[in-house]
């Protein structure tokens, strides 16, 4: 097998599982043996690799992925094929988390958060987001830890942990999150730079007050699409360059955030001077005036002030004022007050309110108005969003994510299993210690409750703490949403690559060699995906982003609790502090906290991860990664066999449990694929099929034919929509394949009580009598396994999947009680679309001392009990001379017999004279009765059971024994005209005229016929009469079912 390929077959014709240790190309395979002193495994080095080929494989693996390798040798300037260095936890894993972590959010929305929430329900959303995240990397270390993981981080744990299914539409949901997370970044870079920085430069200008926040999305939207057009283009032409600044932006934050520090130790001992003005106890913007006064006294002159302006029709004192203006005074208070100033106990609850509710100060003083209708048009700062508790949770979620940033790198770091647990957990400790503290910071109530600052002048809310200057907040945070930006726009398709590469989302297959070849060769339609979800309302998009992280980590604690309860053999991680009941804790927080912050986007976010699983699974590409879904699946079903064998199966639930016994063509084809349709037509994807063959010989010579048996019957299977196992079996012949099929098919309660074979129509004409007798053979076995037997005449003539039936019926003749077995068969069957049309017909046959008319009323009546709909028929049969026809049938039917036994001995005396007795002098056949099989207990003498039977032939026994037989008259074929019939047969025979006459009447038409099947008869010599009685009864008919009970019943009328 090439090079690349998943699997290979070893000596022995047994696929191995792909390693990246063992399959090797040819080249490499010479190297693994080499001396004599280790020939006594020389075999299985071409199979297996010697350990020193092993540990050197592993020395030199590299966990970094094929399409990451290239890409950095592709930017690698020297032209030298290069692996990128490998990094520590530091380096590696905490700054990457850290970077993350701390960003937009933290910068832009805390201060408003706290402001809105207060203190006490910020640090219950901080405590909850920060303990989701915590419970996660948890159970994230504990998977990392448990072996290798290659680039591809999140998807790859939850893929091989939860299946291709799962890990698919988790994958690409954490890779629209990763995506759109860029998004975030980039608005919030354009939002610190049109507000803080140049806010001069904004294309769009609200004409009006209610057109503001309009304009500054728009704004937004335009600069955003220009700065994803950089960054995209950064990206593109140099990854390297991104990780170089990486660390630049990294510096840059944790500037920022000691200078957030410092400035509150500073506050203690000198608050920093940004007055808020009040009118009454509402908060005013001051950006459009310098001085909190009505009017100033200047040189004993009064003249107005510019605050005045914004409230009265003109300038002068005789002007008129807004009524609230004239009623309430002008208080200046200092928003950053100290630590001392008891601002935390103010702060401690906070209060939600609608869209457009002016900010007021609880306890301040003000004198109330009537009107307020000019409100909108003052100066007041208003609530631009409705505020509660769950979008508060919704914004602020974002802001923790970034924890999968170190298992994203795992390709390129030095110990990933040491460096993942240790670097993820202490940047989620430290973070969460920053936001805790954050929290806490001594604000005015009024100061930090709008988003933007308006109240201080338009500063950035927590820039106006920092020292020594608000703009080491300002450009700190800008450098750090850049960063944040260009990581998600380098992380994303890097992901994507990983999902591609896996081969399980078809639709990926498309661009799969763009992507392959360059991971960043999707930035186009990244940046297109970026473009229009930067249309969305900002708070929108923090909540759809909180969504696809949260169902991303939800995941990863259920993989992690799944494989804990499991308890795989492989299940070995090094990371040691976790245990099952914290992953379903985290997986129970991530689920409440999608839907705290947003069910409806919960339900839509659920809905696509759903789709892309159906897809995946319909669609997607069969991966066999020994997940932990297979695993429960098993124990599941180990658990319900165990269940269904303590109690057998009610009447109620039972359904036909098929053994499907199919014939195989020279080519180990399906002979009969219509077989498979009657299957599916009657099962209907529901209970147990299992369909099997058997293939004459040894294993060790047949082997690899099963299995290729084996994949055609799959295939046949699978066009015929038949849904079950598919098993084929080798056996010295076939009497004895059957009949370990018959004994030993399924598993514990799940065992077949049906078997479904078509009639050997050609028995007649067959050389031997081996199909014949082997037929018989199997309705014996099934009758003393007390299972039912259904067998199909003409089955070729059956209708397949894609036919419809029009008008027709399904006959059923009730000769004699099988349990109720035919009276269920047309009932299932016409749950299927092909027999659906039809109706169903019972026929059952009076004797002469029986009332028809009452066997009609009390047959409609069982039938009204069954909740059965069919129409009742009652053939009445009088008893009738035998006719001649009858006799002359019979006899010919014995006579042919005679025949055939005749030519059989004749066979076997040209047989035994084909021994060279000269080359055999003395040949010994020692048999032991007990360990017949069954073409030899059918075909031998009767001895005596208990002891071994000695015969040995010497040359003059055999010829004397010879001469004894010549000897003998030939009266079997002497007496072969002069033979009378047997009683016993003329009477079945004469059942089986009178019986097919009626039938044929009857039945001919219709579109099947069920027919009881009469039992074989005790003494085997009158197997090959019973065949010929068989044919009789189905003669002139097309599709027949011969049906014989399992010996129980199978429907009730009872509820």
């Amino acid at each position: 097998m090439e090079h690349g390929e998943g699997s290979r077959q070893s000596g022995d014709n047994t696929p191995r599982e792909s390693s990246p240790f063992i399959n090797n190309t040819d080249h490499d395979r010479g190297n693994y043996y080499d001396g004599k002193n280790m020939a006594l495994f020389e075999e299985e080095i071409e199979s297996n690799p010697m350990v020193s080929s092993l540990l050197n494989k592993l020395a030199n693996y590299t966990n970094l992925t094929q399409g990451v390798t290239e890409h950095e040798e592709y930017e690698n300037e020297d032209g030298v094929t290069k692996i990128s260095s490998q990094m520590g936890t530091f380096i590696g894993v905490y700054l990457p988390c850290m970077q993350n972590i701390l960003g937009v959010i933290l910068f832009l929305r805390l201060t408003w958060i706290v402001g809105t929430a207060g203190i006490m329900e910020s640090f219950a959303i901080v405590v909850m987001c920060c303990t989701c995240t915590m419970l996660t990397a948890i159970s994230m270390s504990a998977i990392a830890t448990n072996g290798v993981v290659p680039a591809g981080g999140s998807y790859y744990m939850i893929s091989r942990s939860l299946g291709p299914e799962f890990g698919g539409a988790v994958g690409l949901c954490f890779y629209l999150g990763t995506t759109f997370a860029g998004s975030m970044y980039i608005l919030g870079t354009i939002e610190i730079l049109l507000t803080y920085i140049v806010p001069n430069t904004a294309v769009f200008v609200a004409e009006k007050k209610e057109d503001e926040t309009e304009a500054m999305l728009n704004n937004m939207r335009v600069y955003g699409t220009c700065c994803l057009a950089l960054m995209a283009l950064v990206v593109f032409v140099g990854v390297k360059y991104v990780n170089k600044l990486a660390l630049v932006f990294l510096a840059c934050v944790v500037l920022s955030i000691m200078a957030i520090y410092a400035g509150v130790i500073k506050t203690v001992i000198e608050p920093p001077n940004y007055p808020i003005c009040l009118l009454g106890n509402r908060s005013l913007q001051n950006h459009n005036f310098e001085k909190c006064m009505k009017t100033e006294v200047i040189k004993n002159v009064t003249y107005t002030t510019e605050l005045w302006k914004l409230f009265c029709d003109s300038p002068h004192l005789n002007a008129t004022c807004d009524e609230y203006f004239t009623l309430n005074n002008l208080t200046e208070i200092q928003g950053i007050p100290g630590l001392l100033s008891g601002v935390i106990k103010d702060n401690m609850w906070g209060e939600y309110g609608p869209s457009g509710m002016l900010v007021e100060k609880k306890n301040q003083s003000s004198v109330p108005v009537q009107d307020n209708s000019r409100d909108i048009y003052k100066p007041y700062i208003f609530n631009d969003i409705s505020t509660f508790f769950t979008l508060l949770v919704g914004i602020y979620f974002p802001s923790v994510t970034g924890i999968m940033a170190g298992s994203n790198r795992s390709g390129d770091l030095r110990d990933a299993q040491r460096s993942i647990p240790i670097g993820t957990i202490l940047a989620i400790a430290t973070t969460s210690f920053i936001f805790l503290s954050c929290v806490c910071i001594t604000f005015n109530w009024v100061y930090f409750y709008y988003r933007f600052g308006n109240s201080v002048n338009k500063n950035l809310v927590i820039g106006t703490l920092a020292w020594p200057s608000p703009w080491v907040i300002v450009i700190g945070s800008f450098f750090s949403c850049c960063g944040a930006g260009l990581q998600s726009l380098t992380g994303a398709p890097r992901l994507l690559q990983a999902i591609a590469r896996d081969g399980i989302v078809p639709f990926l297959q498309v661009g799969r060699c763009l992507v392959m070849v360059k991971p960043m060769g999707n930035l186009p339609g990244l940046e297109s995906s970026l473009h229009h979800w930067m249309l969305l309302p900002p708070f929108s998009q923090c909540e759809c982003l909180a969504l696809f992280f949260l169902m991303c980590y939800l995941f990863v604690n259920l993989a992690c609790a799944v494989q804990t309860l499991l308890r795989t053999p492989n299940w070995r991680p090094r990371f040691k502090f976790y245990h099952w009941t914290l992953s379903f804790l985290g997986m129970s927080l991530c689920l409440s906290l999608m839907f705290i912050s947003s069910w409806y986007y919960a339900l839509v976010a659920m809905s696509i991860a759903g789709c892309i699983y159906k897809y995946i699974e319909y669609r997607g590409a069969e991966k066999e990664w020994g997940d932990g879904i297979r695993g429960l699946s098993l124990n599941a079903a180990r658990y319900a066999l165990i269940r269904l064998e303590e109690v057998p199966t009610h009447t109620k639930n039972w359904r036909p449990q098929l053994l499907v016994l199919l014939k195989l063509d020279s080519d180990l084809g399906v002979k009969h694929p219509r077989l498979l349709s009657f299957t599916t037509q009657l099962k209907a994807g529901k209970g147990l099929t299992i369909v099997s063959s058997v293939l004459e010989g040894t294993y060790m010579t047949l082997g690899a034919e099963a299995k290729s048996a084996e994949q055609n019957v799959k295939s046949a299977m699978h066009l015929e929509r038949t849904k079950g196992f598919c098993h084929v079996v080798v056996s010295s012949n076939l009497r004895d394949g059957f009949s370990h099929l018959i004994q030993s098919a399924g598993l514990g309660g799940m065992k077949h009580n049906a078997v479904l074979m078509a009639w050997p129509g050609g028995w007649k004409q067959a050389e031997d009598s081996y199909p014949w007798k082997n037929f018989i053979e199997t309705v014996r076995e099934t009758t003393s396994a007390h299972q039912a037997l259904l067998v199909a005449k003409n089955i070729d003539k059956f209708p397949c999947n894609q036919d419809r039936l029009g008008e027709g019926t399904i006959d059923v003749w009730w000769i004699v009680h099988d349990g109720g077995l035919l009276m269920l068969l047309p009932f299932l069957l016409r749950q299927h679309k092909v027999w659906r049309k039809c109706k169903m017909r019972i026929f059952t046959v009076a004797q002469m001392n029986d009332n028809s008319i009452q066997m009609k009323k009390d047959l409609q009546m069982f039938l009204y009990h069954l909740r059965l709909n069919a129409v009742v028929e009652v053939v009445e049969m009088h008893d009738s001379d035998i006719a001649a026809f009858t006799y002359e049938k019979t006899l010919v039917m014995e006579q042919r017999s005679q025949m055939l036994k005749q030519m059989q001995l004749s066979r076997t005396e040209r047989e035994r004279e084909v021994i060279d007795t000269s080359v055999i002098p003395q040949a010994q056949l020692i048999t032991k009765l007990g360990t017949k099989s069954h073409a030899n207990l059918s075909d031998t003498a009767t001895a005596t059971p208990d002891h071994h039977v000695h015969m040995t032939w010497t040359k003059d026994k055999l010829i004397a024994e010879r001469n004894r037989k010549r000897g003998e008259p030939n009266v079997g074929v002497k007496d072969l005209f002069n033979m009378k019939p047997n009683q016993s047969n003329v009477r079945r025979m004469h059942t089986a005229v009178k019986l097919n006459e009626v039938v044929v009447n009857k039945s001919q038409g219709a579109q099947l016929v069920l027919l009881n099947m009469p039992g074989p008869p005790k003494n085997k010599g009158g197997d090959e009469n019973y065949m010929e009685f068989l044919e009789v009864l189905m003669d002139g008919l097309d599709r027949v079912l011969l049906v014989r009970g399992g010996g129980r019943e199978v429907i009730t009328i009872y509820s």
